[in-house]
């Protein structure tokens, strides 16, 4: 009743500026922790660049597992760079000011690379169970063609679901403050400002998450159940550890995304909670990921030592040209 009066008593319409409250409750560490934000951003950035040079530069990764590897760097940068920059700003100056269209694109790029790396985990996780249950089969199985449909099937999916949500975002009546006590454009603290019914948006938020994070989950989950059920019929042990090796960087990356994820569900009213755990899943886990998978990984890091040798070599080649000339 008190929220009719309200409408009937205020002029509402679309909100042309956003307000980003931020990380209130810091001032004192503001330029700390706008140092080393911008510090795990540039290594965040350098660090997926990496994976994706060394990758594309070595023969003995050409393999879907790490091309599916390159586009799960690629969807950190875009995470990251959705996220960060902006992020900064709210730390450096208390806060900042958002146009409702970019706060409605900033939402898109983040559901869009959160959602790819959903389908990324679990296509990995699919190939992992080809390698290890249907060794045979794998080749014929797990070729460049599928590698390529599916991205391409994943990023057409996404754009295309995430974009009528943001259609019907865009559509939505704001009739109070127009200030979200957050870091960034996430969809609940955008609904919480309208004034309009958020009814089918939530519905469209489910028909999002059920097919492109919870059964990709479901999907992980029964992957790895076979793995280790075929894992645990090999007599030799040695061969039990090499095998379930080629997992570890893939489940960890697996563990680390969705237990941030899941934690946000089960805080949904915490909001300093949320905010901490936000910062981790969209700052700190696009920076682990190419961690994860350069030191627990022999392949990457044979290739990674070949390419800065090459690279060194290279460098003194030109350097005693030009001591020549």
């Amino acid at each position: 009743m008190e929220h009719e009066n309200y409408m009937k008593n205020s002029n509402c319409s679309l909100a042309s500026v956003i307000l980003l409250s931020g990380l209130k409750g810091f001032k004192t560490l503001s330029t700390f922790i706008f140092l080393l934000l911008l510090i795990i951003y540039c290594v965040t950035i350098c660090g997926n660049l990496l994976i994706i040079l060394v990758v594309s530069n070595s023969r003995s990764l050409h393999s879907p597992m790490y091309f599916f590897l390159t586009q799960l760097s690629l969807s950190d940068i875009l995470l990251s760079t959705t996220i960060v920059p902006n992020m900064l700003r709210v730390v450096l100056y208390e806060g900042s000011s958002v146009s409702f269209i970019g706060c409605l694109t900033q939402f898109y790029c983040f559901s869009a690379s959160e959602l790819l790396q959903s389908l990324l985990l679990t296509v990995m996780s699919y190939d992992r169970y080809q390698a290890i249950c249907n060794p045979l089969h794998y080749t014929s199985v797990m070729d460049l063609t599928f590698c390529i449909r599916a991205v391409v099937l994943f990023w057409v999916i996404i754009s295309v679901l995430i974009l009528i949500n943001s259609v019907t975002m865009s559509r939505l009546q704001f009739c109070g403050p127009n200030i979200i006590d957050h870091y960034f454009c996430d969809r609940d603290p955008i609904l919480e400002l309208s004034c309009s019914d958020t009814f089918i948006i939530k519905v469209e938020g489910l028909f999002l998450i059920v097919p492109l994070a919870i059964c990709p989950f479901i999907v992980i989950i029964v992957s790895y159940v076979y793995i280790v059920i075929t894992i645990l019929k090999i007599p030799s042990v040695t061969r039990r550890q090499k095998t379930f090796s080629t997992c570890s960087s893939h489940l960890a990356v697996v563990s680390i995304y969705y237990g941030s994820v899941t934690c946000i569900y089960l805080f949904p009213n915490q909001k300093i909670v949320n905010k901490i755990l936000s910062v981790f899943y969209t700052v700190i886990t696009p920076l682990l990921n190419p961690i994860i998978y350069s030191l627990s990984n022999r392949d990457i890091n044979k290739a990674l030592t070949s390419l800065m040798s090459k690279t060194f070599n290279i460098f003194q080649a030109g350097r005693h040209l030009n001591l020549w000339v």
